[in-house]
């Protein structure tokens, strides 16, 4: 999580500080018109690969009452830092091989590309169905008085970036993190007969998990990791090597050989990436959502809508998959 925020936090506080970003907001306005939203939506979905709940948080910025909820609840389509070691991790493994050495960076690169734009595809084609269902209304006009170019303060730019942002963010996942620890821990460690109760629950997860192209293990995993998205696959390591405490790998290799050995194939891996780009938000930005819009309804279409199109985008593949006998 802290390499993708120490990257990223800092270059967009440098397109913020040198008065870039409401050129971006303005220049985009007429896209996400189109799909019923607003300009400044870009803006909110550029906070949200640095963490969801900003995103939601800075969805304040759109004057709207109708297309700030419609960023509010298509904010969790665009991976965080918390999905991008997935993401990262699972490109590297299974796809990047595909080519020959010097161009699996690359390869890896655009596939990982590939996820962004289906991210974002997929927030223009829901906000869309939003402002056509229950957010029913007409664009609002965008009038904006655009600040000169400035150049950045790099010193600013760093204690903004590290302290305001990178710092707040790490601080806020632990937090929630810790409680989501311990319940793993008693669930790894209190048996039920001559298994843990971490086993049980992915042995009963597993038939409908297969039907969307990963095992029970995959999918009790992405539900513990409700707190922090970061723990997702530490928790799937820890269920396949049967341990109480979550471990790592000294390199990929090692963790592909675990995978593999567990049965997962290029189409586990595919699912394990559309799940990851397209389910439910984590923790805090529930909370912060629920925070936000003052309702317990919007809250929970924001967390049902993403996992929705996941669970129908993932049962399509593995379904397609097993027809042409690829799984």
């Amino acid at each position: 999580m802290l390499p993708p925020m120490a990257i990223f936090f800092p270059l967009f506080t440098l397109l913020e500080d040198s008065g870039y970003l409401p050129r971006i907001a303005f220049n985009m306005d007429k896209h996400f018109k189109k799909a019923g939203a607003h300009g400044k939506q870009s803006l909110t979905m550029c906070m949200g690969f640095g963490c969801n709940a900003c995103g939601v948080i800075g969805c304040r910025i759109i004057d709207s009452p109708r297309e700030r909820l419609i960023a509010i609840l298509t904010n969790n389509f665009v991976p965080c830092n918390g999905r991008f070691p997935t993401l990262i991790a699972v490109i590297t493994m299974f796809f990047a091989g595909a080519v020959a050495l010097p161009l699996q960076s690359i390869f890896s690169t655009l596939m990982l590309i590939g996820v962004i734009l289906l991210g974002i595809v997929m927030t223009l084609l829901i906000s869309r169905f939003l402002s056509s269902t229950l957010l029913k209304g007409e664009p609002s006009s965008f009038a904006l008085e655009l600040p000169p170019y400035r150049t950045p303060q790099i010193g600013r730019v760093i204690v903004r970036s590290v302290f305001d942002r990178t710092l707040f963010v790490l601080g806020r996942a632990a937090a929630v993190a810790a409680p989501a620890g311990l319940i793993i821990w008693c669930m790894a460690n209190l048996y039920v007969g001559d298994a843990s109760i971490l086993t049980h629950c992915s042995q009963f997860l597993d038939p409908f998990a297969k039907l969307l192209g990963m095992d029970g293990v995959i999918l009790l995993a992405f539900i513990l990791g409700f707190p922090a998205n970061e723990i997702v696959v530490p928790i799937i390591i820890m269920s396949y090597l049967c341990t109480g405490s979550m471990m790592e790998f000294d390199s990929l290799a090692q963790l592909h050989t675990l995978l593999t050995d567990h049965g997962w194939t290029w189409v586990t891996a595919l699912c394990v990436m559309i799940f990851s780009l397209m389910h439910f938000p984590c923790g805090t930005t529930c909370f912060t959502i629920k925070k936000e819009t003052g309702s317990w309804k919007w809250t929970a279409l924001a967390f049902f809508l993403p996992t929705a199109c996941g669970m129908a985008l993932c049962f399509f593949i593995s379904s397609i998959a097993r027809i042409c006998g690829l799984a």
